[in-house]
């Protein structure tokens, strides 16, 4: 006589038969759905910080928020929906979990870009809820899809183990997908839209056997459509999406040649395609002062530029020192199509353009090659944190011949606790430190409070002439003076050297109170 093995699971227990059989799901099935939604998860987060960035600055804050948002939603989607599928059958959950997600998802760039221009206070409440609800709702998928696979606590690992790892294998690639493909070859609203249109037609495929779902996934498709519609007549909009900003060009209505690069809502290149000596940005004028006293009139120069923008200074060079040559460094190839074929820059000025970070170009450099080097990079409202540290400047330096001049664009507000922790930096390294920048900001008019907003930094291993400065930026009209010496060692105070190890530049910035032109 022999008898059976007893079964793993007891005869009550909801596994011993598992789901109903119309309500199998089917490994294929189940990978899909794990995989499609943990992706889509990461795209709305990469996206949402692009989004973001025109009114909120591509900061670390701005960055590290988001992606708490993030890890909140997909925390919260997997404990409830796990909660609920022991609750409801989850085949009838997985599709309005996609669904919604898709029209919140399509919606994103309409919503965000409306609520900034007509009402900003409440931008991070609805930039959240962009983000939380299709996250949640998404990352809810997974549990659903689990208890629909269970059907025997001995396989219990196997199937959980599986799905967790399909779900952060989509993740990656979602990651990998919007970072390196999406983004450098489509408007980040189409991203969203077509998203959405696939997480509609998705929910409409999981569905499709029940009447009323087929309804409701037609209402779902018409709303993202009406959305992806009203998206292009939003607020906000860009004249070309780069990998790394939304970028505008902006016509001066006083000048016919003038135009105005904006990154991001933020003013960060004046430029006059017919008259490159035209400097309209007090800074631009603060920098040309300086170069201009630094060097004899005319001398062509060999520069290298830490960021291009519109590329103002390095034209001014060409046109004011015929024969320059201006080797400038700029990360985004979008800006450079820009400068190309809508800012007039001609493959014969003698402005070479490489599409590489600021900090490797520098590496590149070889010793004592350069006469100038100028600082004037930025990612989103401050310097890029790895461009500030001594290991950094020591690079310029090396780079620099023995006259060799580094002048540098920084922006800082409040009590300037950046602008002071880069200037204690660059003492560290260069004999010779000055500061150029409005009475009220470099400690020279003490009835007045700090403005903050642009200086510029002056370093060099030979001595500055800061009288000559002073004559041209009087000259040039810009309105600012020049502190050395004892009285800028006063201003620096205490502040902390910047190295790559400790570079808090986010923390220390105080951005402007209204993010408009630099």
């Amino acid at each position: 006589m022999t008898t059976s093995p007893p079964s793993p699971v007891a005869d009550d227990s909801p596994l011993a038969h598992g789901p109903p059989r119309d309500h199998r799901l089917g490994p294929r099935g189940a990978a899909v759905l794990v995989f499609g939604s943990s992706a889509a998860v990461l795209v709305v987060e990469i996206v949402a910080l692009r989004l973001l960035a025109p009114y909120l600055g591509l900061t670390l804050e701005t960055s590290t928020m988001v992606i708490g948002i993030a890890l909140t939603a997909i925390a919260l989607g997997s404990w409830l929906g796990g909660r609920i599928a022991d609750q409801v059958d989850p085949h009838r959950l997985i599709g309005p979990a996609l669904g919604v997600s898709g029209v919140v998802v399509a919606l994103t760039p309409l919503l965000l870009r409306t609520t900034a221009q007509w009402s900003p206070a409440l931008l991070l409440l609805v930039a959240s809820a962009t983000l939380l609800v299709p996250g949640a709702l998404l990352s809810a998928v997974t549990p659903f899809v689990t208890k629909l696979r269970l059907t025997s606590l001995a396989e219990t690992g196997t199937v959980v183990g599986r799905l967790s790892g399909v779900g952060t294998f989509g993740a990656i690639v979602g990651t990998v997908l919007t970072g390196f493909v999406l983004v450098s070859r489509l408007p980040v609203s189409s991203i969203l839209i077509g998203l959405g249109t696939l997480l509609v037609l998705g929910a409409a495929l999981a569905g499709w056997r029940a009447r009323r779902w087929r309804r409701a996934s037609a209402v779902a498709l018409a709303t993202v459509v009406a959305g992806s519609l009203a998206t292009a007549y939003a607020p906000g909009g860009c004249d070309a999406e780069t990998r790394y900003h939304c970028a505008q060009i902006v016509a001066d209505p006083e000048r016919d040649s003038g135009r105005t690069l904006v990154l991001d809502g933020l003013s960060h290149s004046y430029v006059d395609v017919e008259d490159p000596e035209h400097l309209k940005f007090a800074y631009v004028r603060a920098l040309a002062s300086v170069v201009d006293t630094a060097f004899p009139a005319g001398e062509p120069l060999t520069a290298h530029h830490i960021g291009g923008g519109g590329l103002t200074f390095p034209r001014y060079l060409a046109a004011a020192r015929p024969g320059t040559r201006s080797l400038v460094s700029e990360i985004d190839g979008g800006v450079v199509r820009i400068d190309r074929d809508r800012l007039g820059l001609a493959e014969s000025t003698g402005v070479d353009v490489r599409v590489e970070d600021g900090r490797l170009g520098l590496r590149r450099l070889e010793a004592g090659s350069h006469d100038l080097v100028v600082g004037d990079a930025f990612g989103g409202v401050s310097v890029p944190w790895h461009l500030t540290t001594s290991q950094a400047l020591g690079d310029v330096r090396r780079a620099l011949d023995e006259d060799g001049l580094y002048v540098a664009n920084l922006i800082d507000h409040g009590e300037l606790a950046f602008a002071r922790a880069e200037v204690a930096t660059l003492a560290e390294t260069f004999e010779h430190v000055a500061l150029l920048g409005k009475p009220a900001d470099i400690g020279l008019d003490a009835t007045a409070s700090t403005i903050g907003g642009n200086l510029v930094v002056v370093a060099s291993g030979r001595p500055v002439d800061a009288p000559a400065i002073q004559e041209a930026l009087d000259a040039r009209d810009v309105g600012w003076k020049i502190v050395t010496g004892d009285d800028l060692v006063s201003w620096t105070g205490d502040a902390r050297v910047l190295t790559d190890d400790h570079a808090p530049v986010d923390q220390l910035l105080q951005p402007s109170p209204n993010r408009t032109a630099r």
